[in-house]
């Protein structure tokens, strides 16, 4: 049973986020420091994840991320209500009533500090309880309720290109020049979101309107995928406006916008200065590895990235580990996604190793050369 219930954590995390955020000063500071200590040390410290399990049951391996979407939901909810000016009576007085809060007084405890440490940690939420499962579901195009609830949690990201784009073009176009996703050596991250967001854009429009015009409908109209997908996440945004007015909406758009900077964070982490020759097969050394377990258990194996490229239509409990197939990152997730973000010149010199290991190992002639 514990094989099932680890796929959980993420879910249990998010709730325990919730609690901690709703008891005042400091705890939202001790949960994002201590939440971050506890990824980086475990990754570092636990054995990796190299076991392949079998499950009888997928449907309980289905339902630890169909409920992200309601935890999501409350803790996106709860997060603005403590940036709004005026939250709404009757929701201060249902937390009073139901659960003896004080809102408006652990509302006014917060510090700046406090302050940073929500909008952080939400925006890693949002990541992990909504892009991550996101990008599961919606690699199960046959699947119309897994394809509605996965665009729904990619919808709080303001990301719905990435149901569009990642499944249609980067799989198909991974480690070459056209990929928006697959980042080049030395390129700058910062850059590279900036480039990677709006390339993204431009792919997900020309995927969905060449898919159109092919069933000969309206380029602009209620079949467009991603004007559905914007209305989705509009419609998030003005319920929030709703909600928590203004600044609640502020607050909303900068945990999504966040979220999508953390997503193309890791995409430059996953396909870093790896190369493929256009006509050849997505091998398993065309994405980088990890097999820490507690990203493992956090990222439903997304970590597992080599594989997911070999075989996208395999489920997150299928996917082989590939410990000696594939390229390596040395650290976990969590522990990349900081480096490359607060000290990208350490990142690049630590890849810089790796990058010279995947030449000699796993390059073939052509891709070698290619980065002389």
């Amino acid at each position: 049973m514990l094989k099932y219930l680890k796929y959980y954590i993420p879910a249990i995390t998010g709730i325990l986020g919730i609690l901690f955020f709703s008891m005042g000063q400091n705890y939202p500071t001790f949960f994002f420091i201590s939440w971050s200590i506890f990824m980086i040390i475990g990754d570092y410290v636990l054995p990796r994840d190299k076991e392949i399990q079998q499950f009888s049951h997928p449907s309980i391996l289905n339902f630890s991320i169909y409920i992200n979407l309601p935890i999501l939901f409350c803790l996106i909810f709860l997060v603005i209500s403590i940036f709004s000016s005026n939250p709404p009576s009757w929701y201060v007085d249902g937390l009073n009533s139901q659960f003896n809060i004080d809102f408006i007084q652990i509302k006014e405890s917060f510090t700046i500090i406090d302050k940073i440490a929500l909008i952080s940690q939400t925006a890693l939420f949002v990541g992990i309880l909504g892009t991550v499962p996101g990008h599961e579901l919606v690699h199960r195009k046959k699947n119309k309720f897994d394809m509605f609830i996965g665009n729904w949690l990619l919808a709080f990201s303001w990301d719905c290109t990435f149901a569009i784009e990642h499944v249609h073009g980067h799989h198909k176009d991974v480690c070459l020049d056209e990929d928006p996703a697959s980042a080049k050596r030395g390129e700058n991250i910062y850059l590279f979101i900036l480039r990677a967001t709006l390339q993204e854009q431009i792919s997900g429009w020309k995927i969905e309107t060449e898919r159109l015009k092919r069933r000969k409908l309206n380029v602009f109209s209620i079949q467009n995928r991603m004007i559905i997908g914007y209305f989705r996440s509009l419609s998030i945004t003005i319920a929030a406006f709703i909600f928590c007015g203004l600044a609640g909406m502020l607050i909303f758009l900068l945990c999504a916008f966040l979220a999508k900077l953390l997503l193309e964070a890791i995409n430059y982490i996953e396909h870093y200065g790896l190369v493929r020759e256009r006509g050849k097969q997505v091998n398993m050394r065309h994405s980088w590895n990890s097999n820490h377990l507690l990203s493992s258990i956090y990222l439903c194996n997304v970590t597992r990235h080599s594989d997911h490229h070999r075989a996208a239509n395999l489920k997150f409990w299928e996917l082989n580990p590939c410990p000696e197939d594939a390229p390596l990152l040395p650290y976990g997730y969590l522990s990349m996604l900081y480096l490359v973000l607060f000290t990208p010149f350490l990142y690049t010199k630590l890849m810089a190793k790796e990058l010279i290991d995947w030449d000699q190992n796993y390059a073939t002639e052509y891709e070698r050369n290619y980065n002389m």
